[in-house]
């Protein structure tokens, strides 16, 4: 009756962010036993995951789920969840691309992808959005190695490139570029653009809300009247991208924008949506590269005029800089213009064996035996 429940698992690096990394034929079928498990291995009920292995950070309290692919023209699948353990909730609604930088080399060095001697092209299907993704991973003599030259701000020291290809970004939630239709809404007086590439996300002028934008991301944690105000807006901006329940989500994600002070396209302060990201999300960079790319949105308003394709939009964070390639591609969703976008990240391996749940999660017997 005391014994615990033992899951294979893998801990890495994606980009930016950290986490659990399971076979989805390690973990129950059913979504309720499936989520009550990650819980338990998370550590929910305390913000620091102190009984289990969250890392008592949105950013390390993500898990990543791969199997076989079960999309036509992908190698695998792969279904992001983040954990919010004080909550107690398993939001399954976005992708995460920075965790998604580690499912290629996960995934083969799985057996799920075979290797090319090189490099392996994996192609991952999003279950949660739909989407596919390529990814470009080193591989010489078919093997994933993660030393090398490529640096990205935010993590330290340097390691090998795993390049990053969305395909078909538009429309990742709610099926349009537009959710709105329109590239700019007035929401309680502030303009904002609601966007839907790769993932949801509300952009706002930082000015507009009485902020720099290069404000330090504890700062805005302390300021309770303007994170208020924030998720006011936000609510309502998903209630017009069509999640009436928005405020029990993590989407839309709020983007504070403001012009660059160090040779970017953009400074921004990206929310995930209470707390402020140290860096920048690689969904939320997708999402806001490509609203350069509209006319009318506030992020083109800042360029002052849309951005013209191929071109790169480097976004200024609180941790560097971020790059976005953009390629023009058509948008079979909504038939607006609609960029492939490509970005640069690493990932590492960091430990592998079992993690074990508590025995008293309700699951079949089958799983707890």
């Amino acid at each position: 009756m005391n014994r615990q429940i033992g899951i294979p698992c893998v801990m890495m690096r994606g980009g930016t962010s950290r986490g659990p990394f399971f076979l989805a034929s390690d973990l129950p079928s059913v979504p309720a036993e499936r989520d009550a498990l990650l819980l338990s291995v998370m550590g929910a009920g305390n913000d620091l995951g102190i009984d289990g292995i969250g890392g008592g950070n949105p950013l390390t309290s993500k898990v990543a789920i791969v199997g076989p692919a079960t999309k036509a023209g992908a190698d695998v699948d792969y279904l992001f969840a983040q954990v919010r353990v004080q909550e107690g909730v398993v939001d399954t609604s976005p992708n995460c691309g920075n965790m998604l930088a580690a499912v290629g080399p996960f995934a083969i060095e799985s057996g799920l992808v075979r290797a090319a001697d090189g490099v392996t092209v994996v192609r991952i299907h999003n279950v949660n959005t739909g989407k596919l993704i390529e990814a470009r991973v080193q591989t010489p003599g078919r093997q994933v190695v993660y030393e090398g030259e490529a640096v990205i701000d935010g993590v330290p020291g340097t390691a090998a490139p795993i390049h990053l290809a969305f395909l078909d970004a538009a429309g990742a939630n709610t099926g349009r570029l537009l959710p709105t239709g329109s590239p700019v809404d007035r929401i309680h007086g502030i303009e904002v653009s609601c966007v839907d590439a790769a993932i949801p996300v509300m952009l706002v002028r930082a000015a507009d809300l009485g902020k720099t934008g290069y404000e330090p991301t504890d700062s805005f944690r302390s300021d309770r009247e303007f994170m208020a105000r924030l998720e006011a807006l936000r609510v309502e901006a998903g209630r017009r991208m069509g999640f009436p329940n928005a405020a029990g989500m993590v989407i839309p994600k709020p983007v504070l924008l403001a012009p660059p002070t160090r040779g970017g396209t953009l400074s921004v302060r990206y929310f995930m949506p209470q707390d402020c990201h140290r860096a920048m999300a690689i969904t939320g960079a997708v999402a806001t590269a490509t609203a350069c790319t509209v006319p009318g949105t506030v992020a083109a308003a800042l360029l002052g005029g849309p951005l013209a394709m191929p071109g790169d939009v480097t976004f200024e964070h609180p941790a560097g800089r971020l790059t976005v390639r953009l390629e023009a591609d058509a948008d079979q969703a909504g038939g607006q213009a609609a960029p492939v976008a490509g970005i640069l990240r690493t990932a590492r391996r960091l430990f592998e064996g079992t993690v074990f749940a508590r025995p008293s999660i309700p699951l079949r017997a089958a799983m707890a035996a």
